[in-house]
């Protein structure tokens, strides 16, 4: 049987300096690998971002369980700040070193090994895949997207899938997600007409409406959550007027905001809802107010089922910890996968993903191969 080393395979892919969304050789190694061990492999390229697709098993025979990770990686930030070389996949004191170390090189690399090892072991009736993207951290556009984009054109299909995104907060087990909340965000642009500010009665001050529609929007109760979601929020994280003149009314100004919703709302609602709020300003203030929509994804949830119960079990087989399902936390790549199948989380302690010394515990590695062999083994058994 063939043996992979999860932390070696994981050391290797930190050497890789992927930064979205270059591929850095990351992807070649994980082709090179599961060829070898009988793995079909395509690479999937959209507008300059490498993907890649391997099957191993017959589609058309047996169930389809499917893995989705990215190698792709943050930028490292102050190289100053870090004690150790980003890509140097360095080992001290029980951890390993390197930026993609957690988030999510070590998940690619527990899978790998777990799946290489179950086939050649013991050889299911149906198929296993890992869909590995290269551009996760960035735009997500030519990632996950042009993966099931290729997979519908070619015939391929997964029956349940796995994301090997971080999903726990403190303790390695204690946590897998069955849902994700939406995000939306909003650019708002209003104008006005310039003028001195010591003659305001012949300016139009385009700040008094940006601020007031500002606070309309954070005093709105969105929701209060529900079952399996919490409450949806609103953040305004910018308003930029780039006026140096303190004697100048500005002729615009622009502000931001981000919202990460439930399935209380759909990206349309929130964004009919924000029209309506800046046209109802726009009225009040004689402030022409514009407004421009990115939905990066919307809410969704894989109900409790088969799935997550058989993650469940794995998880508390070999780590003894009964997983919370949750919904928490940022956008993932798992948006894109419910459309075609039900899809879970589950991966490492996310608390030094994109920080500086990122790094993961290499028992923990050692630990996540294990319930990810699990989970094959009792998929198809």
């Amino acid at each position: 049987m063939a043996k992979i080393d999860p932390v070696e395979l994981t050391a290797n892919l930190v050497r890789c300096p992927s930064v979205t969304p270059k591929e850095a050789g990351a992807l070649s190694l994980l082709e090179n690998l599961l060829s070898k061990q009988g793995f079909i492999c395509t690479r999937i390229k959209r507008k300059g971002v490498d993907n890649l697709f391997a099957r191993w098993g017959d589609r058309r025979n047996g169930r389809s369980f499917g893995f989705n990770g990215h190698t792709d990686v943050v930028p490292v930030g102050d190289l100053a700040e870090w004690t150790v070389d980003p890509f140097g996949a360095e080992v001290k004191g029980g951890f390993l070193y390197g930026r993609g170390a957690v988030d999510m090189k070590s998940g690619v690399a527990a899978f790998v090994s777990a799946a290489i090892e179950f086939v050649n072991d013991k050889p299911p009736n149906g198929s296993v895949v890992i869909a590995i993207t290269g551009d996760e951290e960035g735009n997500a556009d030519h990632g996950t997207a042009a993966i099931l984009d290729w997979m519908c054109k070619s015939g391929e299909r997964l029956d349940h899938c796995l994301v090997g995104e971080p999903t726990c907060p403190d303790n390695f087990g204690d946590m897998i997600k069955i849902g994700r909340r939406g995000s939306l965000t909003a650019f708002f642009t209003a104008k006005g007409i310039q003028g001195h500010s010591a003659y305001p009665e012949r300016a139009k001050n385009p700040l008094p409406a940006i601020v007031s529609l500002m606070d309309i929007l954070c005093q709105h109760d969105l929701d209060g959550g529900n079952e399996h979601f919490d409450q949806s929020t609103l953040a305004v994280t910018t308003i930029d007027t780039g006026n140096t003149a303190s004697n100048v009314i500005p002729s615009q100004t622009k502000a931001t905001v981000n919202i990460r919703f439930n399935d209380a709302h759909s990206g349309e609602s929130l964004s009919n809802w924000l029209q309506k709020e800046a046209q109802n300003v726009s009225k009040q203030t004689g402030i022409d107010i514009s407004v421009k929509f990115k939905i990066s994804g919307e809410s969704f949830i894989t109900p409790p089922g088969d799935l997550s119960s058989l993650i469940v079990k794995a998880i508390e087989l070999e780590t003894g910890q009964t997983p919370q399902l949750s919904t928490t936390g940022g956008t993932s790549d798992a948006r894109f996968i419910k459309d075609i199948c039900p899809v879970v989380e589950f991966g490492l302690v996310g608390k030094t993903m994109h920080s500086v010394d990122e790094r993961v515990k290499i028992s923990q590695i050692y630990q996540l191969k294990l319930v990810y062999g699990r989970i094959l083994q009792d998929y198809f058994g």
